[in-house]
């Protein structure tokens, strides 16, 4: 019962980050319709401004948490602006951008290691200071209870802004036809924009959540990439609320699969996951 009871913990906490990592993802996809292999690299420069900020220069906490936020929301713009912009302009196809993405991945994350090194890091000043809670025999600790509050929030908080603002409607018809969109007065490119800021900067909370309960190193983005990738599929590409399900589907079978197998088979189990759907559900469980 105690180890049911674990494995289910261990999946809502995963859940959460997956989901994050997920909603910054779907997000992007929905309006760029391309897959942005540098939204990893972005996720994990937000982790270590955390760190550079928090543990280099002694930073309180939440002042090092909302840096690491905005860094990793205007780097993603950033890049938008100056690559993937420009690349759209030239009409370039979903093929070019995502080689693009792939070499914002590579250079970003070379610019980390380079910077921080590859040694792996920790994001907390007390290693092993955090509470542990108790929950009918299974264990989770203080930093991974804020993780589930906080990623419950932020999926709450946008699905609000998705369904029910001006904002979300402009970010729904840019999805749906662009050109129709514009006949219509909405900026395109802005609201682009803005959603990778938006999107980059969820990607940059995941990361930080990642740092603070297991730590930090320069290919963490790629791990963050994969979760969010395969969470998305499964609940079908482009589908926001869909990718959180599947975030959460994920895990359970991930988790499930660590406990009787061993820690390595863990992105072997995403990776089956992953092409099983892309096989027999390539649509994902729920439509668009």
């Amino acid at each position: 019962m105690e180890i049911a009871v674990q494995i289910a913990l261990n999946a809502v906490i995963a859940g959460a980050l997956y989901s994050l990592a997920a909603l910054g993802f779907n997000l992007v996809y929905n309006t760029a319709r391309f897959f942005d292999l540098g939204y990893g690299a972005v996720a994990a420069t937000g982790a270590y401004a955390v760190f550079y900020f928090y543990k280099t220069l002694q930073f309180d906490l939440l002042s090092s948490i909302a840096l690491g936020i905005l860094i990793a929301g205007a780097l993603g713009f950033l890049i938008e602006k100056v690559v993937y912009r420009q690349l759209r302009a030239r009409k370039a196809s979903q093929t070019v951008l995502l080689i693009a993405s792939l070499g914002v991945l590579t250079v970003v994350q070379a610019i980390i290691a380079i910077i921080f090194s590859s040694q792996f890091q920790t994001l907390s000043r007390n290693i092993g200071a955090s509470r542990i809670y108790n929950v009918y025999g299974g264990v989770m600790t203080e930093t991974q209870v804020i993780i589930l509050c906080s990623g419950l929030s932020i999926m709450t908080a946008l699905g609000i802004i998705l369904r029910y603002t001006l904002f979300g409607k402009a970010i729904k018809a840019v999805a749906d036809d662009e050109e129709v969109a514009q006949i219509v007065g909405i900026n395109s490119e802005r609201l682009i924009g803005i959603v990778f800021f938006i999107g980059s900067a969820i990607g940059g909370i995941a990361g930080i959540a990642v740092g603070f309960d297991t730590g930090i190193q320069p290919t963490m983005g790629m791990t963050l990439l994969l979760s969010g990738v395969v969470a998305a599929i499964i609940g079908g590409m482009g589908n926001v609320y869909g990718g959180v399900i599947g975030a959460f589907l994920l895990a359970a079978i991930e988790n499930a699969g660590v406990w009787y197998l061993s820690g390595e088979w863990k992105a072997a189990i995403a990776f089956a996951i992953l092409i099983l759907f892309l096989l027999f559900r390539p649509q994902g469980l729920f439509q668009k």
